[in-house]
């Protein structure tokens, strides 16, 4: 959607986000189909009282999630989803191949 143009101007904008301190971004392959993240969209956020908290969406539903055990599935499917997809520089090097045949 876009095209080229829009593509590039997107791929730009990750590429200098990403080289922010606190930013850290990774592309998960196409190849890795069964990752643990194709139950749909999470986030995670830590309250100042150091508690994790959670929230899941799908087409038709949505949950807060604050239980530990709960959450703790969802920190543990996080780690699990990170180390499926490719490293940082990894993605990067991703990043500026796709941008260089746009």
């Amino acid at each position: 959607m876009g095209g080229p143009q829009v593509t590039r101007a997107v791929i730009d904008h990750l590429l200098e986000v990403g080289r922010r301190r606190n930013v850290e971004i990774q592309i998960m392959p196409l190849r890795q189909e069964d990752h643990c993240g194709v139950d749909g969209q999470m986030y995670l956020a830590e309250a100042p009282d150091h508690q994790w908290i959670g929230y899941t969406e799908g087409q038709r539903s949505s949950s807060l999630i604050t239980a530990p055990k709960d959450v703790s599935v969802l920190l543990q499917r996080y780690g699990k989803l990170r180390s499926q997809a490719l490293d940082c520089g990894a993605t990067v090097s991703l990043l500026k191949q796709m941008r260089g045949t746009l």
